[in-house]
């Protein structure tokens, strides 16, 4: 397994995967998370997720398996 660097970003309130991946620079636009969730590139916590929709809470890792090689960020929920 790959061990990846994963800064926290704090969010203020819910925030859904699409948006996450976006805030996080983890992508670059809305058009490359949609392409990125749904060809299973992005785990949360370990686990693929292939919804955009998925609620992210406090702690959780998300990881985008990228050409480049992988890159995470840790929601760090402000409240």
């Amino acid at each position: 397994m790959t061990h990846v660097i994963a800064p926290e970003v704090p969010v203020r309130g819910e925030i859904k995967l699409g948006q996450f991946l976006k805030l996080a620079g983890l992508v670059d636009d809305g058009a490359e998370a949609r392409i990125a969730i749904q060809g299973g590139d992005v785990t949360v916590c370990g686990r693929v997720e292939t919804r955009r929709g998925r609620r992210l809470v406090d702690g959780d890792l998300v990881v985008v398996d990228q050409p480049s090689g992988p890159v995470g960020a840790v929601v760090s929920s402000q409240g």
